[in-house]
C-alpha cells in the first residue's frame, strides 16, 4: 500500500478592487450631434464654442453600496476557506502525521496477532495495549519498509510506549515470539510423543493422554492416535491446549497422507490405509537408512504373501512397552496381538508415528524377493538383506557380536 500524501489547502486569493473604481468619464452638459443640416457644397459645420469646464459625475451611491458588500462576501470567503483548511487538517492529521511515541518503550507486554491480521489490525491491537500511540503510525511504519508480508501470527514479546517502528523492528525478530518448539522425531510411539510433549511444552502429560480422540480430527479409518501423530516441529504458543497440540500434529498427517496419496495408493497394494500406515509404522520402527526403507517393505509384503509370520522384532516390544536391540527367545514368545512371532499378518494396528518416508515406502515397495533382513551393525545403520535363512542366522550373530552378545 502507498502512503497518502494530502498537501495544506490552497489559500482563497483576495480581490484586488479596494477602492479602484475606475477613470471618471467628464462630458459636457447637453453635448449631443446638431440636428441641422451642415453647409451646401460639403462645407464642414464648426466646432461649438468652449463654454466652461465640464460637469464631474460622480459614482452613483448604489454602486458603492455593491462594492461594500463585495469586500464583505470575499471576507466571508476567506474566513469560510480557512476554516475549511484547519478542519481538513484535522481529519488529515492522524494519517499524514499521526501520534507517535519516541523510542523503544519500557515495561513488557505480550501481544496475540491473529492468523490473517492485516496492518492496520495489528496496529490497532498494538495501539489497545499501549505498545504504540496509534494505529496509523504502525500503519505508516509498515507501509514505508514494506514489510506487511513479513508479519506473522502469533503471540510477541513487547514493549509500552515504543516508536511504531521499533516495534515493527520486534515484530520481525523472530526472538521476540513467545512459543515453545517441540520436535517430535520419526519413529516415536504416542507414549513417548504424549511425554516427549508434555516435558518441552509444559502441558500435564494427564491433559494429553485423556484427550478426546474425537476433538483432534482423526481420520475415520483411524483407531487411535498411534500412528497419527506426525514426527515434525510444532510451536506451541501461551493458550494452546492439549487438544490443539493432538490436533495439529493429526492435521500435519493428513497433509502427508493427501501428498502421498495414501487412500489410493494402499488400495493399488491391496491394503486399506490403517493397513498401511501400520506397515509404514514398521518401517519407521525398523530404522536403517532411507534407502533401507523400500526394502524392509518389501520383505514385509513377500512375508505376507508367502503367509509366512512378518517377526518383526519391533512388533514384540511395542507389545511389551520396551525398547532394545536384543531381542531374546522369550520376547518373541509374549502373548500379545502385536507378537508377529505369534500371530500371521499385520498387527492390529500401527506401532509407532511414522514420517512422510517410510510412508511412501509402504506404498511403494522396492523389487526383490527378500525374506529377511538384520541391521547388523546398529551404530553405523548398516542393514542386511536375504532370500536365504543360512544367511539370515549369519547376520544374527554378526548383529550379536557388534551388541558385545555371546
Amino acid at each position: 500500500m502507498s502512503g497518502t500524501d494530502s498537501g495544506a489547502p490552497n489559500e482563497p486569493v483576495q480581490d484586488d478592487q479596494d477602492g479602484d473604481v475606475g477613470d471618471v468619464i467628464p462630458f459636457r452638459a447637453g453635448d449631443a450631434p446638431s440636428e441641422e443640416a451642415g453647409p451646401q457644397g460639403g462645407e464642414r459645420a464648426e466646432p461649438l464654442e468652449d463654454d466652461g469646464p465640464a460637469d464631474v459625475i460622480p459614482l452613483p451611491a448604489p454602486r458603492k453600496q455593491a462594492m461594500r458588500k463585495a469586500g464583505l462576501i470575499s471576507a466571508g470567503l476567506i474566513a469560510g476557506l480557512v476554516a475549511l483548511g484547519v478542519g481538513v487538517f484535522a481529519v488529515l492529521k492522524p494519517y499524514v502525521s499521526p501520534d507517535d511515541f519516541e523510542g523503544t518503550g519500557s515495561g513488557a507486554v505480550t501481544v496475540r496477532i491473529s492468523p490473517g491480521s492485516s496492518a492496520e489490525a495489528i496496529g490497532s491491537a498494538l495501539e489497545e495495549a499501549g505498545v504504540v500511540a496509534s494505529t496509523q503510525s504502525f500503519v505508516n511504519a509498515t507501509e514505508e519498509r514494506a514489510v506487511a508480508d513479513r508479519l506473522h501470527p502469533g503471540h510477541y514479546r513487547l514493549r509500552k510506549g515504543m516508536a511504531a517502528g521499533a516495534a515493527l523492528d520486534l515484530l520481525l525478530s523472530p526472538a521476540s515470539r513467545v512459543v515453545r518448539r517441540v520436535t517430535i522425531p520419526e519413529g516415536l510411539r504416542t507414549s513417548e510423543v504424549l511425554y516427549r510433549v508434555a516435558r518441552h511444552a509444559g502441558l500435564p502429560l494427564k491433559d494429553l493422554q485423556n484427550v478426546d480422540k474425537a476433538l483432534v480430527g482423526l481420520p475415520e479409518y483411524a483407531s487411535g492416535l498411534e500412528g497419527f501423530l506426525f514426527p515434525a516441529t510444532y510451536e506451541i504458543e501461551p493458550g494452546d491446549t492439549a487438544v490443539d497440540v493432538l490436533a495439529a500434529m493429526v492435521e500435519r498427517f493428513g497433509v502427508a497422507a493427501r501428498k502421498v496419496r495414501l487412500a489410493e495408493q494402499a488400495a493399488r497394494v491391496q491394503l486399506t490405509p490403517l493397513e498401511a500406515v501400520t506397515v509404514a509404522s514398521m518401517i519407521q520402527a525398523e530404522g536403517g537408512t532411507d534407502e533401507d526403507y523400500p526394502k524392509i517393505s518389501r520383505v514385509i509384503y513377500n512375508r505376507l504373501a508367502k503367509g509366512t509370520p512378518l517377526e518383526i522384532d519391533s512388533t514384540v516390544l511395542y507389545a511389551q512397552n520396551r525398547r532394545t536391540l536384543r531381542v531374546t527367545e522369550r520376547d518373541t514368545k509374549v502373548d500379545s496381538p502385536y507378537n508377529t512371532y505369534r500371530h500371521k499378518g499385520l498387527p492390529p494396528g500401527p506401532i509407532a508415528n511414522p514420517g512422510e518416508k517410510a510412508l511412501m515406502a509402504a506404498l511403494h515397495p522396492a523389487k526383490g524377493d527378500w525374506h529377511w533382513f538384520v541391521t547388523t551393525d546398529p551404530a553405523h545403520r548398516i542393514t542386511k538383506f536375504t532370500n536365504k535363512e543360512s544367511e539370515f542366522v549369519r547376520y544374527r550373530e554378526e548383529l550379536n557380536k557388534n551388541l558385545g552378545a555371546s
